[in-house]
C-alpha cells in the first residue's frame, strides 16, 4: 500500500511539473537585468525542493540561477536575467536552458527554450564602439581623399532617424583635415587625404542622437598605416555567383584567393554580414543562416566586399567584390484551392459561361506567376471547355441530344511553377453536363381506316412521335378528350379499338393524341407536350341482308303459245342502308324446263321456243329468286324471294281474259323472323382455372373418402359391449390402484410379484374409440398396456 501511495505521489508531481513547466518563452531584446522570463509552480509537501540551472546553450552569463520560494507544499520557481544580460537578437536569438527540479527522491529535468525577439524600435548602444577602448580601424595613407572609411551600425537604428556628429576636436596641425560622418553612419576621410600621416592615430568621439532625447556616445580610433610595400592583389576584381537557397548554415559558398604572403581574409562590408562569413586563413565563404527566400528577407542578392591583408602588416591589403545571388529551390509544388474541381452545368449554357475559378500559390515563392494548362482525358472534349485566367469556361455549344453526348467531361488542370526543378500540381476536373428539356414533342396527323365489323382491341395503327431531346423515344401517348371508342398505348403509341363501330351512325372519327415527354431534363418534373389529330375512317361492311317487298307472291298468268309474258317485278332494298341500290337477281329453284328468266328485276315467262311437251293443262311453278347485294363491300349477303306462278295455256277457243295476279293478303303475308341464338364461349384462362379447381376438388373428395373408410374399418375392429364395459371397469380400477400407490408408496414386498405377474398376463387387444390408440388388456383383472 505504501508503494502504491509513493507511485501516486510521483505521478502527481510529474503531471504538475509537466503542466507548469513551459517549453518555449519569447522575450524582447529590450528586456534588461532582473527581468522575470518565466515562473512556474510545483507541488512538494514532504520535502524541501530544489530548482537548478544545469546548462545554457550557447554558453552565456545572461541568466541567473533559478529562484524557488513557497510554503505548505506549494512552490514557485522563477528564471530571471542577470546583471550582465545584453540581449541581441541579431547576435543570438535562441537560448536553451536545461533545468532540474528535485523533490525528495523525485527528479525531473526539462529544457526551457528562450527565443529573443528583435525589437525594431529599440536602439542598442553597444559593441566595441560603446566600449571604453572604442572601435579601431586601420587605413592606408594612400586612401583616396573623402572615401568611406567606416560605417557605424547600431542595432535598431535603421528604423529611426538619427543625427551623428564628431564631438572631439580635430585641430591642425595634427589633423590634416576634419573627418566627417553623416546621419547614415558613413565615416569619410578628410578631403585633403592622409598622405604623410602614416603612424598617426586619430581618436574621434562620436555622438548619436535619436528618438526623443536619447543619445549614444562612443570612441572610434583611426590608425593610419604606411603604404604597402608588398603587392597584395586578387586574380580578379569582382565575381558573381549563384547558389540555391536550400543550403544549410555552414555550407561552402566559394573560396576566394589573393596573391601575397601570409594573408588573412575578412568581410569588410557589410559589417556585420547577416548571411555569410569567411575563413580568416583559407578565404572560404560560408553561409551563417538559412537562405530560404520565402523567409529570409534580403537574401536574394548580397554584395560582399572581401579584404585580403598580410597578417603582420594589416595595412598591406586588397579588396575583392563578391556578389552572391540566391536562387529559390523548388521544394513544394503549387497549392491550389479547390484541390478537386467538380461542377455541373446545363447543356443550354452559353459560350463563355464561367464554371469555377482556380486559386493557386507557390509555397516556395509567394506571389510568383504560375502557368495553367488544361489537359483533357478524352480527345473529343477539348472543344467543349477552355481555361482563361485561371477560370474554367464553356468554349462551345453543349448538346445532350445525341447518343453519348451528355456525359461527364474529365480533365485536369496542370499548374506549373517557374522554379528549378519545375514542379507541377494536377487538379482533377469533373464537369457534368446536365440535360435540359428544350424541345416539345411532335407527331404527324394521320388517317387510319378500319372495317366496321372489326373486333375489340383491333389495331388501327401507330402514332409515331418525335422529340429532338435525348432520349428521343421517351414519350407517353394519351387521348385528349374524344370518344371512348378508341385507346392509345401509353408507351408504344398504338391505337386500338375499344367499342363497336357502325358505319351507318358514324362514318369517321377525329381524335387528338397528346404526347408528353419525360426523363429528358435534370429536373424530372419538367415536361413538354405536343399533339396531333388522328382521323379514323370507318369502312362500310354488309351487315344487313336485302329485304324484298313482298317476300312472297302468287300469280296466275295466261300465255299464248310461242310468246313471252311479263310475270312480275321483284322489288328489294336494305332499310338500314338505303344507299345500297346495287343487287343481283337469279332464279335458284323451281324453274323447270327453263320457262322463266329474269330481265333485271322483272320475271319473264319465256315461251318463244316450241317445246314438244307443251302442257295442255294449267300448271304451277314455285320459283325461288336469290337477291344478293352487288356492291364493293364484303361479305355479300342475300335473301330469297318466293314467287308461285300458276300458268294457264291460252288457246284460240279460250276466251281471252286478263292476267289474274293473286297475292297473299296482309293477314297471310309470311314474316321473316331472325332468331339470334346466344352461346357462351369462355376465355382460355378461365377454362384452365376451372380445370385446375375441379382436379383439386376431386383430390379432396378422394382423401375424405379414404379417411371415412379407415374410420369404418376401425369401428368394425372395436370389441363387443361386454368387453368394453369390462375394459372400462378395469380402467377405473387401474386408476384407483394408481391413486392408492400415490397415497401409500411403501407396499409390501410379498404382494409385488403377484401384481406384476397379473399385469403382465394380457390376453386381449383393442383400440380406444376416442383416441384411436391400440392397447393390450387382461380380461380377468382389466389391466391394460398402451401400444
Amino acid at each position: 500500500m505504501a508503494l502504491l501511495r509513493l507511485l501516486a505521489l510521483l505521478f502527481a508531481l510529474l503531471f504538475s511539473g509537466l503542466q507548469s513547466l513551459p517549453w518555449f518563452v519569447d522575450v524582447s531584446e529590450r528586456q534588461g537585468p532582473g527581468t522575470v522570463l518565466q515562473s512556474f509552480s510545483f507541488n512538494c509537501s514532504s520535502h524541501m525542493p530544489t530548482l537548478e540551472l544545469l546548462s545554457v546553450q550557447p554558453p552565456t552569463t545572461f541568466f541567473n540561477k533559478p529562484s524557488l520560494a513557497g510554503k505548505q507544499g506549494m512552490y514557485v520557481g522563477k528564471v530571471t536575467l542577470s546583471s550582465s544580460a545584453r540581449l541581441d537578437a541579431l547576435a543570438v536569438n535562441h537560448y536553451e536552458l536545461q533545468l532540474r527540479y528535485k523533490c525528495g527522491n523525485f527528479v525531473m529535468e526539462g529544457p526551457l527554450f528562450i527565443d529573443v525577439q528583435q525589437d525594431p524600435g529599440y536602439v542598442r548602444c553597444g559593441g566595441r564602439f560603446a566600449s571604453p577602448a572604442g572601435e579601431f580601424i586601420y587605413v592606408h595613407e594612400s586612401v583616396t581623399p573623402g572615401i568611406v572609411l567606416y560605417t557605424l551600425l547600431l542595432p535598431g537604428l535603421e528604423a529611426q532617424r538619427a543625427q551623428m556628429n564628431i564631438t572631439s576636436a580635430q585641430d591642425p596641425p595634427y589633423f590634416p583635415g576634419p573627418f566627417s560622418i553623416n546621419d547614415q553612419g558613413l565615416l569619410r576621410a578628410p578631403s585633403q587625404g592622409l598622405k604623410g600621416q602614416a603612424g598617426k592615430v586619430f581618436q574621434l568621439q562620436i555622438s548619436v542622437l535619436f528618438g526623443q532625447g536619447q543619445s549614444c556616445q562612443g570612441m572610434l580610433t583611426v590608425k593610419v598605416l604606411p603604404a604597402a610595400s608588398s603587392q597584395v592583389s586578387f586574380l580578379q576584381k569582382a565575381q558573381s555567383i549563384t547558389i540555391p537557397d536550400d543550403l544549410v548554415p555552414g555550407s561552402k559558398v566559394v573560396q576566394v584567393q589573393a596573391r601575397g604572403s601570409d594573408l588573412r581574409y575578412e568581410i569588410s562590408s557589410p559589417v556585420p554580414s547577416p548571411f555569410y562569413s569567411i575563413g580568416h586563413a583559407d578565404g572560404v565563404v560560408r553561409t551563417t543562416a538559412p537562405l530560404e527566400l520565402a523567409r529570409a528577407q534580403g537574401a536574394a542578392v548580397t554584395r560582399l566586399q572581401v579584404r585580403a591583408f598580410e597578417r603582420l602588416r594589416p595595412w598591406a591589403s586588397a579588396e575583392f567584390d563578391l556578389t552572391v545571388n540566391v536562387r529559390a529551390v523548388n521544394r513544394w509544388p503549387p497549392r491550389c484551392l479547390p484541390a478537386l474541381l467538380v461542377t455541373q452545368i446545363p447543356e443550354t449554357a452559353l459560350v463563355g459561361t464561367e464554371l469555377k475559378a482556380l486559386t493557386c500559390v507557390d509555397p516556395d515563392t509567394p506571389g510568383a506567376t504560375l502557368d495553367y494548362q488544361l489537359w483533357f482525358h478524352n480527345p473529343t472534349d477539348p472543344a467543349s471547355f477552355r481555361l482563361r485566367d485561371r477560370v474554367l469556361e464553356v468554349n462551345a455549344t453543349l448538346d445532350c441530344d445525341t447518343t453519348g453526348a451528355c456525359i461527364q467531361h474529365e480533365a485536369s488542370i496542370l499548374v506549373l511553377d517557374g522554379g528549378q526543378p519545375q514542379m507541377t500540381t494536377e487538379v482533377p476536373v469533373l464537369v457534368m453536363v446536365t440535360p435540359v428539356n428544350e424541345f416539345s414533342p411532335a407527331c404527324a396527323s394521320r388517317t387510319f381506316r378500319i372495317r366496321e365489323d372489326a373486333g375489340l382491341h383491333a389495331l388501327l395503327g401507330s402514332v409515331v412521335g418525335t422529340d429532338l431531346d435525348y432520349p428521343h423515344n421517351s414519350l407517353e401517348y394519351y387521348i385528349s378528350g374524344g370518344p371512348s371508342t378508341f385507346m392509345v398505348n401509353r408507351l408504344s403509341g398504338e391505337i386500338h379499338l375499344l367499342g363497336p363501330l357502325d358505319y351507318e351512325q358514324e362514318k369517321s372519327y377525329r381524335i387528338t393524341v397528346l404526347l408528353i415527354d419525360h426523363s429528358q431534363d435534370w429536373d424530372l418534373t419538367q415536361h413538354r407536350s405536343g399533339s396531333c389529330t388522328i382521323t379514323i375512317e370507318v369502312e362500310d361492311v354488309n351487315d344487313h341482308a336485302p329485304q324484298c317487298e313482298p317476300p312472297f307472291q302468287e300469280l296466275t298468268i295466261y300465255t299464248p303459245l310461242g310468246r313471252s309474258a311479263e310475270v312480275t317485278q321483284v322489288s328489294c332494298r336494305i332499310p338500314q342502308e338505303p344507299q345500297r341500290l346495287a343487287f343481283s337477281y337469279s332464279i335458284v329453284g323451281g324453274n323447270s324446263q327453263n320457262r322463266f328468266r329474269l330481265q333485271g328485276t322483272v320475271l319473264v315467262h319465256d315461251d318463244t321456243l316450241l317445246r314438244p311437251s307443251w302442257p295442255e293443262q294449267p300448271c304451277t311453278y314455285e320459283l325461288l329468286i336469290l337477291v344478293a347485294d352487288a356492291g364493293p363491300s364484303t361479305p355479300h349477303l342475300s335473301t330469297t324471294a318466293t314467287v308461285i306462278v300458276h300458268l294457264v295455256p291460252w288457246r284460240t277457243s279460250t276466251v281471252a281474259t286478263s292476267t289474274r295476279r293473286a297475292t297473299v293478303s296482309s293477314m297471310m303475308t309470311p314474316q321473316i323472323v331472325t332468331a339470334i341464338e346466344d352461346f357462351w364461349q369462355p376465355e382460355p384462362w378461365f377454362v384452365v382455372v376451372l380445370t385446375a379447381t375441379g382436379a383439386l376438388l376431386l383430390l379432396a373428395l378422394g382423401w375424405l373418402l379414404s379417411k371415412l373408410l379407415q374410420g369404418l374399418a376401425q369401428v368394425l375392429q372395436t370389441p363387443s359391449k361386454p368387453a368394453q364395459a369390462l375394459l372400462l371397469n378395469s380402467i377405473q380400477g387401474n386408476e384407483k390402484s394408481i391413486e392408492g400407490i400415490m397415497e401409500a408408496p411403501r407396499m409390501e414386498m410379498s404382494r409385488a410379484p403377484r401384481s406384476i405377474m397379473d399385469l403382465q398376463q394380457f390376453d386381449g387387444r383393442a383400440q380406444d374409440p376416442r383416441t384411436g390408440r391400440d392397447y393390450l388388456f387382461n380380461t380377468r383383472t382389466g389391466a391394460r398396456r398402451w401400444l
